[in-house]
C-alpha cells in the first residue's frame, strides 16, 4: 500500500481518484434521504396511487398520510448519547496540568461543543458519516484564560449538507489523509474542490476542466486536524418497511372514510314516495315531509370497526420502536400509560444498552477530538508548557439519558451505610460538576467554613 507521501507526488489528477478511493462502504445519502425524507416516501411517489380524474374533469385527491419516523430515530438516538452532556474528566497532578485542563474546556465551550455533538449525532445517525475539522484563525483574544493570537473554530462535514468525506486509511488502520469534497460557483461557473488534510500539509485541488493544485500549504500542528466517525446503518436500521405499512394503512383508510362517513337520510317506505322538493332551508323555517303510515325516515352513517385499524398501527408502531431498542417518549404514550417513577426509569434500560453499543465509536471520535485541541494548544503556548499538555490524561464520558432522582440515589445508598458518608467532599463537588474549578471551590468552602467558627451563629 502506497505512503501518503507516494500517493501526494503524483499527478492532481491520479491524488484525486487516489484519495477518493474508499475502504470504508456506507450508505449513500441519496439512497438514505428517500427513507428519511417523509415526502420521499411510496405513499407519496408510488405512480400507481394517484389522484382520481372524472368524467365531468374534477379530480378526487387521494389521502396520503406520511410519517415522519425515520427522522425521529435518528433525533432520539443522538438525544439519548449527548442529551446529558459529554463530561470529560481531566486528571490533573500539576498546576501546569490543572491550567491545560482549564484551557481545553474553555476552547471546547467557546465552541458550543454540547451543541456541536448533537449536531454531528443527528447527522452520524441519518446519514451514517461524519467528520469535524478544526482550524485556526489569526484574531488575538483572551477567551480561553491567556492571551493569544489564535481563535480555535469547529466545523461539522456531512452528505446531508453537499459535502462528500473521504477518509483514507493504511494498512494499521490508521488515519493518513481525510479529504472534504464540494462545490463552489466562482464567476458564475461552479467549480468542484477536493480540500485533503494530513499530519504535514492542507492541499486544496480545483476542478474546471481537470484537476490542478490551487492551495499547498504546512500545518505545524503535527496531526490531522479533524475527526471521522461512521455507521453502516441508520439509526432506523431495517425498520422503514415497517413506517411504510403504517402510512399506507392510514392513507388507504382516509380515502374510505371521505367516501362512506358522509351522513345519509333513509326513508325506509313499500311506497314509492317522492321526496327532495322542499324548499331551501334558508327560506323555510320548517321543512315538513309526508311519507306513508309505518315509513320509517333517520338518517344512516357508515359502522366501520376501526378499532381493528387502531391495533394494528399501534402494533406496528410498537414494534419500530422496539426493534430499534427506543422507548417512545410521545407525549400521548405517556399521558396514556399510568406508570410510576420507577416504572418510567425501566423503560430506558433497553435505550441505554443501544447507547452503550454506540458509545464506543463515539467515545473514540471524542477521544481523538481533545488530542486535536491539545496539538492546537501547543502552537497557542510557550514551549515550556508543552510537558503538561502530552502528560494530561483526559477521560471522556458519555451518560445514556434517563429519568433520573439523585436524591433518591443517596438516601438508598446512605441507608444502606447506616447514615455514614459514602464520598469525600471534594468528590461529591467533582462528581456533581457545576464547579469549573474544584480546588478553588474547596479553598472558598474551607474558608468559610472557618469563617463559621469564629462567627458562630445564635
Amino acid at each position: 500500500m502506497k505512503t501518503i507521501e507516494e500517493i501526494l507526488a503524483g499527478k492532481p489528477e491520479d491524488i484525486v481518484g487516489e484519495l477518493k478511493e474508499k475502504a470504508i462502504k456506507v450508505p449513500s445519502w441519496e439512497d438514505l434521504r428517500k427513507e428519511y425524507d417523509p415526502k420521499e416516501h411510496p405513499v407519496m411517489t408510488d405512480s400507481t396511487y394517484t389522484d382520481v380524474v372524472d368524467e365531468e374533469g374534477g379530480v378526487e385527491k387521494v389521502t396520503r398520510i406520511t410519517q415522519d419516523l425515520q427522522r425521529l430515530a435518528a433525533k432520539r438516538t443522538s438525544e439519548l448519547c449527548f442529551g446529558i452532556p459529554v463530561k470529560r474528566v481531566y486528571k490533573a497532578i500539576t498546576e501546569g496540568e490543572k491550567s491545560i485542563a482549564q484551557y481545553i474546556e474553555a476552547i471546547l465551550q467557546r465552541n458550543r461543543i454540547d451543541s456541536v455533538n448533537i449536531e454531528r449525532g443527528n447527522m452520524l445517525f441519518a446519514g451514517c458519516e461524519v467528520a469535524t475539522l478544526w482550524f485556526a484563525i489569526e484574531r488575538p483574544n483572551n477567551l480561553y484564560g491567556f492571551e493569544s493570537k489564535l481563535k480555535l473554530r469547529c466545523r461539522n462535514y456531512s452528505p446531508m449538507l453537499g459535502d462528500s468525506i473521504y477518509p483514507l486509511f493504511d494498512e494499521y488502520n490508521d488515519m493518513i489523509a481525510l479529504s472534504f469534497g464540494y462545490k463552489r460557483k466562482v464567476g458564475g461557473k461552479e467549480a468542484e474542490y477536493l480540500d485533503v488534510y494530513t499530519d504535514s500539509f492542507h492541499i486544496r485541488y480545483k476542478k474546471e476542466d481537470s484537476w490542478i493544485e490551487e492551495l499547498r500549504e504546512q500545518t505545524t500542528i503535527g496531526k490531522i486536524p479533524g475527526v471521522y466517525v461512521h455507521r453502516l446503518t441508520p439509526a432506523w436500521e431495517d425498520t422503514s418497511n415497517i413506517v411504510y405499512e403504517i402510512e399506507w394503512a392510514l392513507s388507504r383508510n382516509g380515502n374510505y372514510l371521505r367516501k362512506n362517513s358522509k351522513p345519509l337520510f333513509v326513508v325506509f317506505a313499500d311506497e314509492d314516495i317522492q321526496v327532495g322538493y322542499e324548499g331551501s332551508e334558508k327560506k323555510e323555517f320548517k321543512a315538513v315531509f309526508q311519507y306513508p303510515k309505518g315509513s320509517q325516515a333517520s338518517y344512516v352513517t357508515w359502522e366501520q370497526a376501526i378499532e381493528n385499524l387502531k391495533f394494528y398501527t399501534a402494533e406496528l408502531r410498537q414494534s419500530f420502536f422496539t426493534q430499534l431498542q427506543l422507548p417512545d417518549m410521545s407525549y400521548e404514550n405517556m399521558k396514556s400509560t399510568p406508570m410510576s417513577g420507577e416504572s418510567r426509569k425501566a423503560m430506558f434500560v433497553d435505550a441505554q444498552l443501544k447507547v452503550k453499543d454506540e458509545s464506543g465509536r463515539l467515545l473514540e471520535m471524542l477521544d481523538r477530538e481533545v488530542n486535536v485541541v491539545k496539538a492546537f494548544l501547543k502552537t497557542m503556548l510557550p514551549l515550556n508548557t508543552h510537558k503538561d499538555i502530552d502528560s494530561l490524561q483526559v477521560e471522556t464520558i458519555i451518560t445514556p439519558f434517563n429519568i433520573t432522582d439523585d436524591k433518591d440515589t443517596i438516601t438508598n445508598i446512605m441507608t444502606a451505610t447506616g447514615g455514614k458518608a459514602v464520598m469525600s467532599q471534594r468528590e461529591g463537588v467533582e462528581n456533581l460538576g457545576w464547579s469549573d474549578d474544584v480546588d478553588k471551590t474547596m479553598k472558598q468552602m474551607a474558608e468559610e467554613s472557618i469563617g463559621d467558627v469564629f462567627e458562630p451563629t445564635m
